[in-house]
């Protein structure tokens, strides 16, 4: 008689579910016969201009080599990180993408009878990777579908070991400002590690929003995340990093699987980092795009969420499931988040101008169909 293998699993791996992905292209069209070149998808924060030209050269000539193991030790991308961010190659952390960071922090701080603390609406990834290793999760109360930060001081407790932050917020887009996350953590506990996750970051230009790196001299109990999947345009490619202190840097890579960012990856993003003028018409597009999809949501009387990053989340005014289902029909992919407490919300990526309009002209078909 074979095994209950599910029942054998961690009891908190058993209650979870599996993280869900944008639809792709290539599923949609086979799903309703609909030719892939028709479609579009604004479902997962994807840069819409592609790669970074030089990160795609630098791919071409690292092909040559597909037959040796990466550098296990990512030495010239911890090296040109550590030049960009001001920080000692020993506080570089790197992940196969950001969401393997949040992961390996949870596998190093928590455990059954402890917990992590993090915000209604906040990325799926926290609850999911806290769950995973049979930690709590102590979820404050949202403020207008941001972070609300006092909130979340008091709902830590003595077996807080993370606290997980977005700025900006992945899906809401909210934020918060520099004086915010002074505060914040000059209030946290200073044996509960911080994680600010600044995925988006690139997208926020301005005061607005805090570098989180001009934080960590003073706090050795934070760590900040960040991807090159997005602006930088690498998401298949899957490079991330986190910037701590020494000590916390060289606990996350005992835990560190070896060679958990590929060669194409490592070299990929060296060479992105040198593209200031990609990553600056990036953020050019995406401005753009964000004033393109706000007066098209506004000639159609829809609410939306202020965004700091390269997607929005809209209001449609209804359960917002059906409303995903016809833009389907009509070729166009866009991310539902009742998962998240939404359920009358859809985030839409901010495309190029062509994508945008083609989102825009669907969602008035399908809202007029009613």
């Amino acid at each position: 008689m074979s095994g209950d293998f599910l029942a054998l699993a961690q009891a908190g791996v058993q209650k979870l579910s599996p993280y869900v992905p944008g639809k792709p292209v290539d599923e949609l069209a086979r799903e309703l016969d609909i030719d892939p070149a028709h479609i579009i998808k604004l479902a997962s924060n994807e840069n819409p201009m592609g790669g970074s030209p030089k990160a795609l050269a630098a791919i071409r000539d690292a092909l040559a080599e597909l037959t040796r193991y990466p550098d296990g030790n990512g030495f010239e991308l911890k090296l040109r990180l550590s030049e960009r961010c001001g920080v000692k190659l020993n506080q570089v952390t790197l992940g196969n993408g950001s969401n393997d960071i949040l992961e390996i922090v949870a596998r190093a701080y928590l455990a059954p009878g402890l917990n992590a603390v993090f915000s209604e609406h906040a990325f799926a990834i926290y609850p999911i990777v806290t769950q995973a290793v049979g930690a709590e999760a102590h979820v404050a109360k949202a403020r207008d579908w941001g972070h609300d930060l006092p909130a979340m001081l008091e709902v830590i407790d003595s077996e807080t070991r993370v606290v997980f932050i977005a700025n900006p917020n992945n899906p809401t887009g909210t934020w918060f400002g520099p004086q915010a996350l002074a505060d914040f953590l000059a209030a946290v506990p200073q044996d509960v590690l911080v994680v600010l996750d600044e995925a988006y970051i690139e997208y926020a230009e301005g005061a607005d929003l805090p570098d989180g790196l001009n934080f960590l001299a003073q706090y050795p109990n934070l760590l900040v995340s960040r991807t090159f999947s997005k602006a930088y345009g690498l998401a298949s490619l899957r490079v991330g990093y986190a910037l701590s202190s020494p000590v916390v840097a060289d606990v996350l890579n005992r835990v560190r699987q070896p060679f958990n960012v590929n060669s194409l990856a490592l070299a990929a993003a060296c060479a992105a980092l040198e593209d200031a003028e990609f990553v600056a018409e990036s953020r050019q597009l995406n401005e753009a795009g964000l004033r393109q999809l706000e007066e098209g949501l506004r000639q159609m009387g829809l609410g939306w969420i202020a965004s700091k990053a390269n997607f929005i989340a809209v209001d449609v005014g209804r359960e917002a499931a059906s409303v995903y289902q016809g833009l389907l029909r009509e070729g166009v992919i866009v991310r539902p988040v009742a998962g998240y407490g939404m359920p009358n919300h859809l985030r839409v990526s901010v495309g190029l101008a062509v994508e945008n309009s083609r989102f825009l002209d669907a969602l008035n078909k399908v809202l007029a169909r009613g």
